[in-house]
């Protein structure tokens, strides 16, 4: 029998109370780390982060988003003329198109009388932001002080806003309904929706789930319907939903699970890809929202964004302290809804 050096003894020797073994780091590398591996996986899991609910990101969005935001750049790059919708001294409400980073809005807005002295360059800022495939009001102010009232003003939730959006799914049950559930980024970064039970612990990356919820009213499904303008419909006398777990899966019938139906929406949050996500839960994602489910293609066409539309903004002005209301034009693919509902 060969006697080993007492070196080597101590290194083969199992480490006492789960230490890490020195003979581990005198393994190659790719060794190195498969042992590793292997200990994690056999190692008790402790400070577990909260399960999202909703679905990763698909493996096409990635493609897909990548040639959105390229066509956005260049469109950015050339955008010269911003929609004003409203502008006084202090402010302005502009009309963002779809496939423009909000940013461009700041070099195009027109320098009219109403902005002030013609040799001073206001101080623009942008009070709110919408997603680069978004079309809708956007609030630009013209001074630090301004912007600190209308940031504060949204962050509070102080800000009215209703979204329209053109679903594809199974047509919900409901006519009127509220949703609430947790928001954070999974271990991958992604924007997930969570379970209530969930709100306030912690995230990979130091963020914790922040609880967020819409409201939600159905105008039309498959061109039956009724068009309306909103109202308001901050209320709790309708059905609402804690989301607790996954949801379900969508079961109805072949001749209508990819129904097309308009939706407006209610946000009484400001969360990042709120309604997005809130649609891809409830089971009708937004068409052309390939991120959160949607359609891809659709009437053999493939779309070249998501049908998102900021449709209004209800605040009080941060100088007068009236009541505002602003209302977007209505974008041509909501339009073309609107105009075979019966």
């Amino acid at each position: 029998m060969t006697k080993l050096p007492l070196p080597v003894l101590l290194l083969l020797q199992p480490p006492a109370g789960g230490a890490a073994s020195p003979l581990r780091s005198l393994l190659a590398p790719a060794r190195r780390l498969a042992v590793m591996s292997a200990e994690a996986k056999t190692a008790p899991v402790s400070g577990e982060y909260p399960s999202p609910v909703s679905p990763p990101y698909p493996a096409a969005s990635k493609d897909v988003e990548l040639r959105r935001a390229m066509t956005a750049s260049a469109r950015s790059a050339v955008f010269s003329c911003a929609d004003v919708v409203f502008e006084d001294e202090w402010l302005a409400v502009v009309n963002k198109p779809a496939g423009v980073y909000c940013d461009a809005l700041l070099t195009a807005l027109p320098r009219s009388a109403a902005s002030g002295d013609s040799t001073t360059k206001p101080n623009l800022h942008l009070a709110n932001r919408l997603d680069r495939d978004t079309s809708g009001l956007m609030i630009i102010t013209k001074c630090n002080k301004v912007a600190g009232k209308l940031v504060k003003a949204f962050t509070e939730h102080k800000v009215k806003k209703t979204y329209l959006a053109v679903c594809i799914g199974c047509p919900p049950t409901w006519e009127k309904i509220k949703i609430c559930s947790g928001h954070g980024r999974s271990k991958h970064g992604a924007w997930r929706v969570y379970a209530m039970p969930d709100v306030g612990r912690s995230l990979p990356g130091g963020s914790v789930v922040r609880d967020m919820s819409t409201q939600f009213e159905v105008l039309g499904v498959n061109g039956k319907g009724q068009f309306r303008e909103p109202y308001s419909f901050y209320s709790d006398g309708i059905e609402s939903i804690t989301v607790q777990e996954k949801a379900a899966d969508q079961t109805c019938n072949d001749d209508v699970k990819d129904s097309v139906i308009l939706v407006r929406a209610y946000p009484q949050s400001g969360r990042t890809h709120q309604i997005r996500l809130h649609c891809q839960y409830l089971g009708f994602p937004i068409r052309g929202d390939v991120k959160y489910g949607g359609v891809i293609e659709w009437n053999g066409l493939e779309c070249d964004g998501h049908a998102l539309h900021a449709e209004s903004l209800s605040f009080v002005h941060p100088v007068t302290g009236l009541p505002v209301t602003f209302q977007s034009p209505i974008p041509s693919w909501a339009k073309d809804f609107i105009s075979t509902m019966e």
